[in-house]
């Protein structure tokens, strides 16, 4: 007589759990907005050339990805970093450094600069006072994104780096945005090589369902392609 109950109470129990257990991920882990793109097998100093002309990936920024995957690579293993995941998103905010004219010098630095439109609340975007001087966009009114992985000036400050050893953090200098993007796309998203962490990831750099799965396509042929 008490066998139907139990079992009652038992599945209940469960479906509470059940319940819990994926409100608890729905919070931690949405259902990721692109799938991770294949790992692109990494140039040698030699292959970058090859590569470069297969992508159509710029060398200069193809160098960048590279070494900024590699380095991460080896100060966090877990993070699982592809170089290609790197370019996807250079190429969605800058064609790899070439928007509107400019272009990648010997040393990686864009010319002319690229600047993002005024953050002043139109268009759709948050509106940021000034929070640089204009020392990175030359705006004293209000911050723009800047550089080949389009960083703002906040963004900047907390996660600039050096990634070409030349002592100086710059967001125009496309080796140095290159590390800065990684370890903050590492520290959005844990393991990059899960789907969910990987969405993370580039949701937080921008949340946008369509720009991660742009991302996505691109960082995969990106990989067919090498």
């Amino acid at each position: 007589m008490n066998r139907p109950l139990l079992s009652v109470a038992v599945a209940a129990l469960l479906a509470v759990g059940l319940v819990i257990a994926l409100a608890t991920r729905s919070a931690d882990d949405p259902a990721p907005a692109a799938q991770v793109p294949p790992v692109a097998a990494t140039p040698s100093a030699d292959g970058l050339r090859t590569v470069s002309r297969a992508t159509g990936i710029p060398r200069r920024a193809l160098s960048a990805y590279v070494a900024a995957a590699q380095r991460v690579e080896r100060d966090d293993p877990s993070c699982r970093i592809a170089w290609n995941t790197l370019a996807g998103i250079g190429s969605s905010e800058s064609s790899h450094g070439s928007f509107a004219g400019s272009a990648l010098d010997a040393d990686g630095v864009a010319a002319p600069r690229i600047l993002g439109v005024a953050l002043d609340g139109t268009g759709g975007n948050r509106a940021i006072d000034d929070t640089d001087g204009g020392q990175l966009d030359g705006d004293t009114r209000w911050d723009r994104a800047v550089g080949p992985l389009q960083f703002i000036p906040t963004t900047w400050a907390q996660w600039g780096a050096d990634g070409d050893g030349d002592g100086t953090a710059d967001p125009h200098d496309i080796d140095d945005a290159a590390l800065s993007a990684a370890r903050y796309l590492c520290d959005a998203g844990g393991d990059l090589s899960d789907s969910y962490g990987w969405s993370r990831a580039v949701l937080t750099y921008n949340r946008s369902g369509s720009y991660a799965r742009k991302v996505a396509r691109t960082a995969t042929e990106y990989a067919g392609a090498t």
